[in-house]
């Protein structure tokens, strides 16, 4: 029996009806590209295996790879990549359709594990991955919740997100102590206002949110003066946190400038 390694957050689905639920989410077919992040023990791949007969995984765990291959050697072809999802380019796994993703992500890295897909977004017709519900609150939010924040206005740009339904720790060997979230992303075949510069929006976005109380006055002193941010149309007086993702934009498009 294999045993779940904490460093890589390793948390197996053992429950039937979940996984099943999952699958039906997905949907996938026979003629479409399904690479799976983190297969670890099969839950997951060897259903949509059967189904699709052949795909792609990227997992870090040499020790369930062996398993892996073995468990899935009659059922179609799955082709292991070795290696960390952090540092993956999917671009060497792309063919003349888009990949679709599917994954139990490791909460452990879920955060920038998101950021390094969005940058490679091109490559995706969509993704479905569990997270932890907190994490997909965040990137559900609207603003001037709590939930809001760097998460939701970074993500805007380039997905669209699909809260599908919640998984109990039950669900899962070892329990996690914390409700999983299935979530579907579609990105935007363009982003649905003007980035002009990618570096610039995130540095913005994360000076903006680095102290969630302070004015934008105040926390983009460094990058913007009063004057620049009313010339978008914004006052200077507000918090972050009420602003929706278009504003974001346009406040990095004055630094471009």
């Amino acid at each position: 029996m294999h045993q779940a390694r904490k460093r890589f957050g390793q948390h197996f689905l053992a429950d039937q009806q979940v996984i099943n639920d999952i699958v039906a989410a997905i949907n996938p077919r026979p003629e479409q590209h399904l690479v799976e992040i983190g297969p670890g023990l099969g839950a997951m791949t060897l259903p949509v295996l059967s189904l699709v007969k052949q795909m792609d995984a990227v997992e870090i765990d040499r020790d369930v790879i062996a398993a892996l291959k073995v468990s899935c050697f009659s059922v179609g072809e799955l082709r292991i990549h070795e290696g960390d999802v952090l540092k993956f380019d999917f671009a060497t796994l792309r063919r003349e359709d888009k990949m679709r993703l599917i994954g139990n992500l490791p909460y452990n890295i879920s955060t920038p594990l998101l950021f390094h897909l969005i940058e490679q977004g091109q490559h995706f017709h969509d993704m479905h991955f569990m997270l932890q519900k907190e994490v997909v609150d965040r990137m559900a939010a609207q603003p001037a919740t709590k939930d809001y924040g760097r998460l939701t206005v970074m993500l805007a740009p380039w997905v669209r997100v699909e809260r599908l339904f919640d998984i109990p720790p039950t669900a899962f060997r070892p329990s996690p102590k914390v409700t999983s979230t299935v979530v579907r992303l579609i990105p935007h075949q363009a982003p649905p206002f003007a980035i002009t510069n990618r570096a610039l929006f995130s540095q913005l976005v994360l000076a903006a949110f680095s102290q969630r109380r302070k004015t934008l006055r105040n926390a983009l002193h460094a990058l913007l003066s009063t004057d620049q941010i009313r010339s978008a149309d914004i006052d200077p007086g507000l918090r972050a946190e009420v602003l929706p993702p278009e504003s974001f934009a346009r406040l990095a498009a004055l630094i471009s400038n």
